[in-house]
C-alpha cells in the first residue's frame, strides 16, 4: 500500500512539475512583457529598435511633473545606452589589438577603455527617444537609440585618428589588415 501511495505521489508531480508553463523566449511571437503586471510594449523587456543600438530609461512617477520625468528617464536611458555601446566597442575592438608587451606595460586595456569611452560620448549626441510608455503606476519608460551605422562611423574615426596620434594605437593594430577587419566588423554605409 504504502509502495502504491509513494508511486502515486511520484507520477502526480511530475505530471505537476512537467504542466508548468514555462514563459516563451523573448525573441518568440508569443512572448509577452510585462511591467508592473500588467502588458507593456516589448520594447521595455527587450530594447531594440531598428538598426539601432537600443536602450530604456526609466523615471518614477514623480510630483516635479513629466517634464522632470522625461529628464530623468532620458539620463537613464542614455547612460544604459552609453553602458551598451561601450561594451559593444571594447569587444569589437579588443579582437583587433594584441598584448604590445606583459606585466605593467600592457596597454591593451588602457587603449580599448579609452577608445570605447571617446565613442560612447560621441554618439550619445545623435542618441534620440523612439518611443515612450507611461506604466498604470505613473512610471515612464522611454526608449532611446542610436544609429549602428553612426556608432560604427565613430568607432572607425576614432580608432583612426588615435592610430595616427598614439604610438600604443600603433602597435597595437599593427597591419593594414586590422584596419580591413576593423571595416568588416563596423559595417557602415
Amino acid at each position: 500500500m504504502k509502495k502504491t501511495l509513494l508511486m502515486v505521489a511520484t507520477v502526480g508531480i511530475l505530471f505537476v512539475g512537467c504542466g508548468e508553463k514555462q514563459p516563451a523566449p523573448s525573441n518568440s511571437p508569443d512572448f509577452q512583457c510585462k511591467q508592473e503586471n500588467v502588458l507593456a510594449p516589448k520594447w521595455t523587456c527587450v530594447p531594440e529598435y531598428k538598426d539601432s543600438y537600443a536602450a530604456v530609461g526609466f523615471a518614477n512617477k514623480s510630483s516635479a511633473g513629466y517634464g522632470h520625468m522625461r529628464k530623468v528617464a532620458v539620463a537613464d536611458g542614455r547612460s544604459n545606452l552609453a553602458q551598451e555601446i561601450q561594451t559593444e566597442v571594447k569587444d569589437k575592438v579588443e579582437s583587433f589589438t594584441r598584448s604590445t608587451g606583459i606585466g605593467k606595460n600592457e596597454t591593451v586595456d588602457k587603449v580599448t577603455t579609452a577608445v570605447s569611452k571617446q565613442v560612447a560620448k560621441v554618439t550619445l549626441n545623435g542618441s534620440k527617444v523612439v518611443d515612450t510608455w507611461n506604466s498604470p503606476s505613473g512610471n515612464l519608460f522611454v526608449l532611446v537609440a542610436v544609429d549602428k551605422n553612426k556608432v560604427n562611423e565613430d568607432v572607425k574615426s576614432t580608432i583612426k585618428t588615435s592610430f595616427k596620434n598614439d604610438n600604443a594605437l600603433w602597435q597595437q593594430f599593427q597591419s593594414k589588415n586590422a584596419l580591413e577587419k576593423l571595416d568588416k566588423e563596423f559595417p557602415s554605409n
